[in-house]
């Protein structure tokens, strides 16, 4: 079935380098892939999904079970007083009988197959869990080193404008200054140790969301290292969009789902036909424990079931069924048009965050050239120190805007990679082969 959209256009863009499914390897930082391992392994969300997936498998058997006969045995006993009882004995009865349904019109194998796609979908649910899993990992680690980068630079800010403060109070008791420029000197310097009490509580509260990822309590000390970006890899081989729909797992569960409900249909339709059924016993009956299986009596019986007046209720069920089948099939449309614009966007932001980036790191480097030029003409008297001050927020902010920028530009290449990937082979679940 082919999903109700247009035929979509190339990417805007596209690179030389093949994405491997453990796209974290491409940014080549050990730190990373470790913890991306751990929380493959440890995260308690994915093995939900996991039995989820085991579930859906084993109502695939559950259905399968209906093509075989059900066998089961009785075995009753009683005893009557006086002997011998009213009814002449028969107090004592073993027997065996089976029961099946044949498949005329091939509804049972449409309901198994229904559940199969259920199944294959449930296989891909897991998968896509499994990405979101390693991308919200990879999130959470670069916006640590982020913080803790972040963190450093405050630090030194503050040390910068405490020299500074000190420098203009000494000039400040010579007369070469006025008061007010103590007073937003302290501001500014106020100012830098609000933002290290910010990244130290982004610090920490990273901590434990990366925690939580690893299935661990938020109090646990994690052991993260790195405190500096990896250099951003060469942009991956985007394809073409119909490949994406081949290779994400996301758009391969909403595949199956559809099929899953064509299933359901076919099963609705043909509950409105006759069902034949098969029903075979066989029983012993004694008053005697040493005689019970001298009688033997045998039933083979055949059931002809045809729904007649139903007042439309089966009617109704092929109606619902057709509709839902619609439905997905038309979410399974969105889906897909949801993959080709999360490319789209990873893509065009990744261009302009770097254009970005190239300007902030312009607009810095003249800062810091406006800086000294004023520091040198306030120093002979030629500025007031009012305009070294601004140029000296200015730079500050400027260099904290500059690691955001850096961490975006990390952000939007794993969106660019989740966009991408295909599914991810876990040692933990094979993906089911069905006939």
């Amino acid at each position: 079935m082919e999903a109700p959209i247009e035929n979509p256009q190339q990417f805007s863009n596209s690179g030389n380098r093949d994405l491997p499914d453990t796209w974290w390897t491409s940014f080549d930082d050990p730190a990373l892939h470790s913890i991306i391992e751990r929380s493959l392994e440890n995260n308690l969300s994915l093995a939900a999904n996991q039995q989820g997936f085991l579930a859906a498998m084993a109502v695939v058997k559950r259905e399968k079970s209906f093509l075989i006969p059900d066998i089961s045995a009785e075995a009753r006993s009683g005893i009557s007083r006086p002997e011998p009882d009213f009814a002449g004995g028969e107090n004592t009865q073993i027997g065996l009988s089976a029961s099946y349904e044949v498949d005329l019109w091939g509804r049972i194998r449409a309901g198994i197959e229904a559940e199969e796609y259920r199944a294959q979908a449930s296989y891909y649910d897991y998968q896509a869990a499994a990405i979101s899993i390693s991308a919200e990992t990879a999130l959470t680690y670069y916006r640590l080193v982020a913080a803790r980068q972040q963190l450093q630079l405050a630090e030194n800010q503050i040390q910068t404008n405490e020299e500074i403060t000190r420098l203009i109070r000494a000039r400040f008791t010579g007369g070469q200054i006025r008061a007010v420029d103590i007073l937003r000197q302290e501001q500014l310097l106020q100012n830098t140790r609000e933002q290290k009490v910010i990244y130290e509580t982004d610090i920490e509260i990273l901590k434990n969301q990366l925690a939580l990822l690893l299935a661990k309590p938020a109090q646990n000390e994690l052991m993260v290292k790195t405190d500096s970006f990896p250099r951003l890899p060469e942009l991956p081989q985007t394809g073409l969009p119909l490949e994406l729909v081949r290779r994400r797992p996301d758009v391969k569960q909403a595949y199956n789902l559809v099929l899953a409900a064509d299933r359901d249909m076919a099963v609705a339709i043909r509950n409105k036909y006759p069902r034949l059924s098969l029903n075979l016993q066989g029983q012993a009956r004694s008053n005697n424990f040493n005689n019970i299986f001298n009688d033997w009596a045998y039933t083979l019986s055949g059931n002809l079931f045809a729904p007649l007046i139903t007042g439309g209720r089966l009617k109704a069920e092929v109606s619902r069924t057709e509709a839902v089948k619609e439905q997905v099939l038309l979410q399974y449309g969105q889906t897909v048009l949801t993959s080709f614009r999360e490319v789209e966007d990873a893509l065009i932001r990744e261009e302009k965050q770097k254009e970005r980036i190239q300007i902030l790191e312009d607009r810095l480097e003249l800062s810091q050239k406006t800086i000294r030029q004023l520091r040198t003409e306030f120093l002979n008297g030629l500025s007031e120190y009012l305009d070294v001050l601004l140029a000296l927020g200015e730079q500050q902010q400027l260099q904290r805007d500059l690691i955001t920028a850096r961490q975006n530009l990390i952000e939007i290449r794993i969106s660019l990679y989740r966009a991408l990937a295909g599914g991810l082979e876990l040692e933990e679940v094979e993906e089911p082969q069905f006939n």
